[in-house]
């Protein structure tokens, strides 16, 4: 038998197969995808209700995907530097928790990006959604959203805020309760939640609005004092602190965000195993307990609804930052 015709003879059949089995030839190949482990990138420090959620997705992700699922912190730059990092990649084991700051926020407030967040990057999933929770610091004499109005308007200028960084969802979630409540408080901007909230602690700050998952072990054990919720409803596990809503401001909502985002460079082969595979992640007893606990909501919903609230998202806090006049670090 003719070498050359053996050989074609053997693609064809090859193909044929691929075909029938309704996949393109290429997925020979990308039946190894990963072929090492894959590098969750957290565009912020240690400590905050990013962390939390990246780490139970990473853990139980590892289990479905076959590979490991390391989560490295890069913070700085409000999220741009591992943005930027992330979406010049092409090793494609490199992905990024994409989050309300980056996604929503930065694009409005910086006027020059080094990463398109919707050119530069596609959707895979959205993971959760976290309730910003307002606190002050236990000493102040404030119990509620009411005490912290009155209180911060016999103190105009006198009061400061932390957050996670300028545009951050701390950072929003403060001016959104400002501009309803007509307050003047001062804002501090922080590499990260973690550090942020050691000055709260310890008194430095007067008071910041924190995902749940990253200060419900302080609120439980008296450190911080919880004034009100960003959600609708109260949380089951802070039954007594009424949301935000309630204390006067009808239909006041604060929450966080968190999703899986890969370079659009990818293999869309690759995104789709990666989406599948994230999204059992995410709906697996073990981080919906994990989450739970920790009052973030477990969502995991497909990459092109991922993509509709992202929109939705950036058309929603473009007018918020536009009128609160939220500028980037230096501006």
């Amino acid at each position: 038998m003719n070498h050359a015709n053996f050989t074609r003879r053997r693609f064809l059949t090859a193909a044929g197969a691929a075909a029938l089995a309704g996949h393109p030839l290429a997925s020979f190949a990308d039946a190894a995808w990963p072929s090492r482990p894959l590098r969750l990138v957290v565009p912020f420090a240690p400590g905050g209700s990013s962390e939390i959620v990246a780490r139970s997705v990473a853990a139980e992700l590892a289990k479905t995907i076959g590979q490991n699922v390391y989560v490295e912190n890069k913070p700085g730059g409000a999220g741009n530097i591992a943005m930027q990092e992330v979406a010049n990649s092409t090793d494609e084991h490199t992905f990024i928790l994409g989050h309300t700051g980056t996604l929503a926020v930065n694009p409005f407030i910086f006027p020059k990006l080094s990463y398109d967040a919707n050119r530069d990057f596609v959707p895979v999933t959205l993971l959760s959604k976290v309730p910003s929770l307002y606190v002050v610091h236990p000493d102040l004499p404030v119990k509620n959203i009411k005490d912290w109005v009155a209180y911060a308007k016999s103190k105009p200028g006198q009061l400061n805020y932390g957050s996670a960084g300028n545009g951050s969802s701390g950072h929003l979630a403060f001016e959104y309760l400002k501009m309803v409540s007509g307050t003047f408080v001062l804002h501090v901007p922080y590499r990260g939640t973690g550090p942020m909230l050691t000055d709260l602690m310890a008194g430095r700050l007067q008071a910041a609005a924190v995902g749940a998952p990253a200060i419900l072990q302080f609120i439980k054990t008296g450190k911080l004092r919880c004034i009100g919720t960003g959600t609708l409803q109260r949380l089951p596990q802070l039954p007594d602190v009424p949301t935000v809503a309630e204390q006067g401001f009808p239909g006041f909502e604060m929450t966080q965000w968190y999703g899986l985002l890969a370079p659009s460079k990818w293999n869309k082969a690759h995104v789709a195993k990666l989406e599948a595979d994230a999204i059992k992640a995410v709906k697996s007893p073990a981080v919906t307990e994990r989450l739970a606990a920790d009052t973030a909501i477990p969502v995991g919903n497909s990459a092109s609804d991922f993509d509709k609230f992202i929109k939705m998202e950036q058309a929603r806090w473009k007018p918020v930052i536009a009128r609160a006049q939220i500028k980037p670090e230096g501006a």
